[in-house]
C-alpha cells in the first residue's frame, strides 16, 4: 500500500433509503463483502488513510457490517438523510474538515466497482495540478470518486438542497482536473435489483455460482 503524501479524506455517501433497489444498497453482497465495505477497502488499498462512511437509513445494521469487516473507517450518521444527498455530503464534510486536509474524495455507495488505480489517478492529478475539481472521465462520461478542493467547502455549505453539489462541481471542473481512465467501475451506478443481478452476477442476492438469473 502506498502512503498518500497529501492527507485527503474519502467520504462515502451511504445514507439513502435505496428505494429503487428495494433493499439497503450498502449491505448488498459484493465479492464476499458488502458494497460499502468493498468501497472502503478500495480507498484503503489506494493509500487513503482516512475514510468516512456517512450513514442514515438503517444506520445501525450498516455500521455493524463495517465493524465486523475489521476495516479502519469512521462512521458518522446523518440524522437528516431524508433531506437528500447534499445533507449527507455536508455531514461527511464536517467530519473530514480538519486542519491540514486540503480536499475530500467523494463517492456514492451506488458506485462500488471503482478500482484503487482510479482513486490513485485522481489523487495524483490533484497533487500535480491542485485543480478545484478532479474526476475520472471517459468520453462524455464523468465518474467517481470526485475530488473537491478545500476552496469549495464554503460553496458546498451554502448550496441548496434542491440543487445540491452538482452545479458547484460542473462550474469548477476543468481539463486540468479531468482524468481519463479505462475503468468501467468508475462509471457504473447500480440503482436497481435488475442492474445488480446483471452487473454483479454470481454475487447477486439469491444467486449461486454457475446458475443463471432465470434459474
Amino acid at each position: 500500500m502506498r502512503d498518500v503524501p497529501t492527507p485527503i479524506t474519502a467520504v462515502v455517501l451511504a445514507g439513502g433509503r435505496s428505494t429503487r433497489m428495494g433493499r439497503t444498497k450498502a449491505t448488498l453482497p459484493l465479492h464476499g463483502e458488502t458494497f460499502l465495505t468493498h468501497i472502503i477497502r478500495t480507498f484503503l488499498e489506494a493509500g487513503v488513510n482516512d475514510v468516512v462512511a456517512v450513514l442514515g437509513h438503517d444506520a445501525d445494521a450498516i455500521a455493524q457490517t463495517v465493524q465486523s469487516s475489521g476495516l479502519v473507517a469512521r462512521v458518522v450518521v446523518n440524522s437528516n438523510y431524508d433531506r437528500g444527498q447534499l445533507s449527507s455530503l455536508l455531514t461527511g464534510l464536517d467530519a473530514a474538515d480538519q486542519p491540514g486536509v486540503p480536499a475530500i474524495l467523494m463517492t456514492l455507495v451506488d458506485v462500488p466497482l471503482v478500482s484503487p488505480s482510479t482513486v490513485r489517478a485522481v489523487i495524483d492529478r490533484y497533487e500535480k495540478t491542485r485543480a478545484l475539481i478532479v474526476r475520472p472521465v471517459n468520453g462524455s462520461r464523468h465518474g467517481h470518486p470526485i475530488l473537491i478542493d478545500r476552496n469549495l467547502f464554503a460553496a458546498l455549505r451554502a448550496a441548496g438542497d434542491a440543487t445540491g453539489a452538482k452545479p458547484i462541481v460542473r462550474a469548477n471542473a476543468s481539463p486540468a482536473g479531468d482524468v481519463i481512465v479505462d475503468d468501467e467501475g468508475a462509471f457504473c451506478d447500480i440503482d436497481t435489483m435488475e442492474e445488480y443481478v446483471r452487473i454483479i452476477g454470481d454475487d447477486a442476492v439469491g444467486r449461486r455460482p454457475g446458475t443463471s438469473a432465470d434459474s
